[in-house]
Order: C-alpha cells, then sequence, then structure tokens
C-alpha cells in the first residue's frame, strides 16, 4: 500500500537536521540484573503528545524459578500501556482484570481516579529459563478524564492492523495511524506503533497528529543524512514532512504522539494529575491503606503485599 502519497523517494534530504526538537538518550538503571532505560519524562521534554513516561524494560535473560515481581501500586490521571518482544506479565489490577501479556499483544489500563495493579513473570514462564523484553509507557489523561472510573483492555496479536510494505512492517498498538484505526478505546488524539524495517527501509511518519516521536528499540536509523543508534528517542518539530531509513542492519522502532494536551501534568512517583491538590489527594489516601473505602483496593488475587509510599 501507499504510506503516503504526498513523499516522494529521497524525502529524507528534504528536511534538515533541525526538524529535530528533542533528541533524547536515556539512561540505564540497573534494577538487579534487570535494566531500564527511561526516555519520558526528559530534562527538555516532558511529553509526546499525550505521552508522558516511557520505558524500555530489558532485555533481560532470566534463570529458572526467576521472575520479575512488580508488587501492587497506584495510579491516578493515566492510561498504562504494556507492550512486549519477549517474555510475559501476568497483570492483575483493582478492576477484576486478570490477564498474562505476551509479544505483540497490548494491555491497556486506564487509571482515571484511581486505580491499583501488579505485573509479574507469569508461573509458567518461570518453570524455565524465561526472557523479558518490551515498552511500558504511559498516556496521560486529558482533565475531563482525570475522574473516570479505571477501566482495563486486553487485545491480542491477532487484533491489532498490521501494514507491510517494501521492507516495512508495522503493527499499529493505540490509536490511528497510515488510514488504520487500533481496537482501544482511546480518551485523546494519539498513535502508537511498532515497525520493522529492514536495511534501507523508508518509513513516513504519519503528518496527522501534532506531536511525533521515535524511538530506536533496535538497529539504526538514518534523518537527513544524519546517523541515529539504538537507545534514542527524538521528537520532531510540527508540520515537517520526515521520512526515516534504515541503517544496514536494519532497525526495529517504536513510533509515537499525537495532540498535545491543554496544559502541563504534573508527576509524582506513579501519579499524573492537572493539579498539585489531585497529587496530594492520591498520596494521603494511598497512604491511609482503606483498601475498598476510596479510590484505591487491592487485586482481588494479588493482596498480600503492595509497593508502600516513597518517603
Amino acid at each position: 500500500m501507499s504510506w503516503n502519497p504526498a513523499i516522494e523517494p529521497g524525502c529524507p534530504d528534504e528536511v534538515g537536521i533541525e526538524a529535530i526538537e528533542t533528541l533524547i538518550v536515556p539512561r540505564a538503571r540497573d534494577l538487579g540484573g534487570f535494566e531500564v532505560r527511561r526516555a519520558l519524562p526528559a530534562p527538555k521534554r516532558q511529553m509526546v503528545g499525550p505521552f508522558i513516561f516511557f520505558d524500555q524494560a530489558g532485555p533481560a535473560e532470566l534463570l529458572t524459578g526467576q521472575g520479575i515481581d512488580v508488587r501492587p501500586h497506584p495510579h491516578i490521571g493515566l492510561g498504562t500501556v504494556t507492550y512486549l518482544f519477549r517474555g510475559d506479565f501476568h497483570h492483575r489490577d483493582s478492576t477484576g482484570a486478570n490477564q498474562v501479556i505476551r509479544p505483540g499483544a497490548l494491555n491497556w489500563m486506564v487509571a482515571g481516579r484511581g486505580v491499583t495493579h501488579s505485573e509479574r513473570t507469569s508461573a509458567t514462564a518461570r518453570t524455565g529459563p524465561n526472557s523479558l523484553f518490551g515498552i511500558q509507557t504511559w498516556l496521560a489523561l486529558p482533565e475531563a478524564h482525570e475522574d473516570t472510573e479505571p477501566t482495563f483492555e486486553h487485545h491480542g496479536q491477532e487484533t491489532l492492523p498490521v501494514i507491510e510494505d517494501k521492507g516495512v512492517s508495522l503493527r499499529l498498538i493505540l490509536g490511528n495511524a497510515y488510514g488504520e484505526n487500533a481496537p482501544a478505546t482511546m480518551l485523546s488524539e494519539t498513535f502508537y506503533a511498532d515497525v520493522a524495517l529492514e536495511a534501507g527501509a523508508r518509513l513516513p511518519m504519519p503528518d496527522n497528529h501534532e506531536d511525533r516521536g521515535i524511538y530506536i528499540v533496535e538497529g539504526s536509523i538514518s534523518i537527513a543524512g544524519q546517523d541515529f543508534e539504538a537507545q534514542q528517542m527524538m521528537v520532531f518539530r510540527p508540520g515537517d514532512r520526515i521520512t526515516v531509513a534504515a541503517g544496514a542492519m536494519g532497525a526495529r522502532l517504536m513510533i509515537l504522539g499525537g495532540a498535545t494536551l491543554s496544559g502541563p501534568r504534573y508527576l509524582w512517583w506513579n501519579f499524573v494529575a492537572s493539579s498539585q491538590e489531585r497529587i496530594e489527594a492520591a498520596k494521603a489516601e494511598w497512604r491511609a491503606r482503606s483498601w475498598g473505602k476510596g479510590r484505591f483496593d487491592l487485586p482481588i488475587d494479588d493482596r498480600d503485599e503492595h509497593i508502600p509510599l516513597p518517603d
């Protein structure tokens, strides 16, 4: 199919490197044999469209019996996205959701006024050596939806639109792009996709969204004649027509963006809000541990422990 008829071959040279508004190089953090690279928020960039948090988790190789255990913890004012390349996560939350996610599928949880969830390597995966490699990201909610009731959606790999053309394979995870629409219920204008590029293949970025960014998971790409390597995020100037070309070894990318929100967001621990007062109220309720009597409860099948409020 035609990605964008307005973009002709050679377009990578039609824009200068100044089209990259922000270049982000995440710092790696070792969480005890498990590495995380955080691209958002960054010192010079809080959000790309509604995306306010972006972590690469792994790659990690785990021995038999080992796994990742993210104990029950709270969120407000955001939607969480779990997308894996390798491994699995067993998601449980206070809406009653109980779902194992595997590569190529989507877990989309809208926290709204308040939700609690845990993510752990499944019991099945722990029976042998296992891997984990994926992306965890959050989308800040528009003010009109900050107090919505929490919801959870799982969409299997087979339900997400796939576009293939001339060395490009793209799976649309959220929102709309290239004439396709992903099935998850969105509360703001956005797009988010997993892209595999063969060596030399070209990808035009969607031109129907205000904010657009790329995170390089593997391989390399060139933009306006300049090369960029894995574990870098670039955010583009609005309005420019952008095409990227994969390097000699190809590339794996996450492309993301959407409409900017009406204002900045406060971000503290796992809470996102349009006001500091909302953050303080959530902190007080989590500290009180009045499960089921306010905005927070613990997942039905994972109630034995939780992550306390940071000091």
